[in-house]
């Protein structure tokens, strides 16, 4: 009998769009890999403004994959819609209002009851945060106030997404990505993965790989940051029994 953990499927991605190609190009074989035989996504897209635009090009991406999707923000019942899905695909955009949307329309507990049943879970982006303890790791403006930074929790680290490494020759004087990663470890003890465009972790079986075409940064509390590439295995670098041995 599999464990709650071992039945969880998640697939976060860092960027929907891949300089140089068009919305999940870059992603596409690892998406079909993934969903396998499944044919239909109920898709969430609360973190653009315009749902129904939004809701068409991933509609149309779906299809040319040969796959149904269907809006959740067109159900007459949005819990029902979620209990009947056979995968979710949140996308990106702004996290705060997200997280919001979530929080207004209930809909935190029965995404969590699904995936932890073994419904696939694919997050892009602010999708992809969303999927972690909370939303502290994003880069986006709060335009809107969710009741809560708790997000939904199916796996026990942060994901920063669009991960850029500091540029030695830029003026600019503010915080790079990194310098912030840092102070959320000195509030925080949840491991982040800093993932680069292009990259892509993968939970599955019980085990978490990163994916796709780039690396990623890992950052532990009392640890120096990582360095991990395509195939490699996080397990060891994310989990909370390393977090407490820090």
């Amino acid at each position: 009998m599999k464990t709650k953990n071992e039945s969880k499927r998640v697939l976060l991605i860092s960027n929907s769009t891949l300089y140089g190609s068009g919305y999940l190009d870059h992603a596409e074989s690892d998406i079909r890999d993934f969903l396998g035989s499944t044919r239909s996504v109920l898709f969430v897209p609360f973190a653009l403004y315009d749902r129904d635009a939004y809701s068409s090009m991933a509609r149309e991406r779906f299809k040319a994959m040969g796959y149904e999707l269907d809006s959740i923000h067109t159900a007459s019942d949005m819990q029902q819609a979620v209990n009947d899905a056979e995968v979710i695909f949140i996308g990106g955009g702004n996290t705060f209002r997200l997280l919001k949307s979530l929080y207004d329309f209930d809909l935190l507990p029965s995404i969590r009851q699904r995936v932890a049943e073994g419904m696939p879970y694919i997050g892009s982006s602010a999708g992809s945060i969303v999927a972690g303890p909370t939303l502290k790791t994003t880069k986006d403006m709060p335009i809107v106030e969710p009741p809560s930074f708790d997000a939904l929790g199916l796996v026990p680290f942060q994901i920063s997404p669009h991960y850029l490494d500091p540029d030695p020759n830029s003026t600019h004087m503010g915080e790079t990505q990194e310098e912030r990663i840092l102070q959320f470890l000195e509030e925080n003890n949840a491991s982040v993965v800093g993932l680069r465009e292009g990259a892509m972790v993968r939970i599955e079986h019980g085990s978490t790989i990163l994916k796709g075409s780039s690396g990623a940064r890992i950052f532990r509390k009392g640890h120096e940051p990582v360095e991990t590439v395509p195939g490699e295995k996080l397990n060891d670098l994310i989990s909370p029994a390393a977090e407490e041995g820090s």
